[in-house]
């Protein structure tokens, strides 16, 4: 087994190949966010949140700067036309690039106030755009520039087609990554609590989701120990792949550990990718890093 993986559960080692070893893919980012991957273009791209750039990786390539500046974007996904959906801190909304290259202000307001940071984001089968939107990339120069928040963190759903925009659940402190389960009947969200509290509170929350788009519940799946769960992807079990202070959690559908992938630095995000979905890409600080499993990442979480 690789020096990398920490098992908890035997079902664990099944996801497991014993000559994939964890890779260093590329370094000398500041704080990489928001990996997608385009299967069409055989890329990812990232983001390097404080250097205001959102970066491509291509196997055999390398790394080449996609977009700069990226007005301090964070998390992204793919529409079901296959476009770019990103968060923007330094613009306070949600953007979408166009198949020809133009870029589309989606959403920067829930009533007649800005929004705060958006932060992470999925797309739904229905084509509703949810994300999150905190405090954090108003409240420090450093991912984004300090400015006043206009209204309480909360994870949102948009309509593109109507514009409709509405609070899908407004009891969280701090709503960070988030990921539907393959069958879209549940929603995961990460709470990392409010950046002014010394000792927040910090777990994924999971939401039963109605065929309307209502959630119901919000109990705490999970509580990632160390630190606690920035992002996350869902696999094709169902089982949620989480970011934490050692490395990436992966916790089946009941909420139990099953095992651990280390990683020498804080995890911010992870995604799944290549030619078959059975590559984790983890955004480690300053370092991507890469790590091929016995198991894909769900068609379209």
């Amino acid at each position: 087994m690789p020096e990398a993986v920490e098992i908890h559960d035997p079902r664990f080692g099944r996801y497991i190949l014993d000559n994939a070893l964890l890779e260093v893919l590329a370094i000398g980012f500041r704080w990489i966010e928001g990996p997608v991957w385009f299967g069409d273009a055989g890329c990812l791209l990232f983001q390097d949140i404080p250097n205001n750039r959102t970066m491509r990786y291509i196997e055999g390539v390398g790394v080449s700067v996609f977009r700069c500046p990226s007005h301090y974007a964070n998390g992204q996904a793919r529409d079901r036309q296959g476009r770019l959906i990103s968060c923007s801190h330094g613009q306070r909304c949600v953007l979408r690039t166009e198949l020809d290259g133009a870029v589309t202000r989606l959403v920067d307001r829930h009533g007649d106030r800005r929004l705060n940071s958006p932060n992470d984001v999925v797309v739904k089968s229905d084509g509703t755009i949810w994300f999150t939107d905190p405090t954090y990339g108003i409240v420090n120069d450093f991912e984004g520039g300090r400015q006043t928040s206009e209204q309480p963190p909360a994870l949102y759903r948009f309509d593109p087609a109507s514009g409709e925009i509405r609070v899908a659940a407004g009891d969280f402190a701090g709503p960070n990554g988030l990921a539907f389960s393959p069958d879209e009947r549940r929603l995961y969200v990460a709470e990392t609590g409010d950046p002014a509290d010394p000792d927040p509170e910090r777990f994924i929350r999971v939401f039963d989701v109605a065929d309307d788009g209502r959630l119901s519940g919000g109990a705490v799946f999970h509580a990632v120990e160390p630190g606690y769960c920035d992002g996350m992807r869902v696999d094709e079990d169902g089982n949620v792949w989480a970011s934490a202070a050692d490395g990436v959690h992966c916790i089946d559908p009941g909420g139990a550990l099953m095992g651990k992938i280390r990683v020498p630095h804080r995890v911010s995000n992870v995604e799944f990718g290549g030619r078959h979905r059975s590559r984790l890409f983890i955004g480690g600080s300053q370092t991507l890093y890469g790590i091929y499993l016995n198991r894909r990442g769900a068609a379209f979480p």
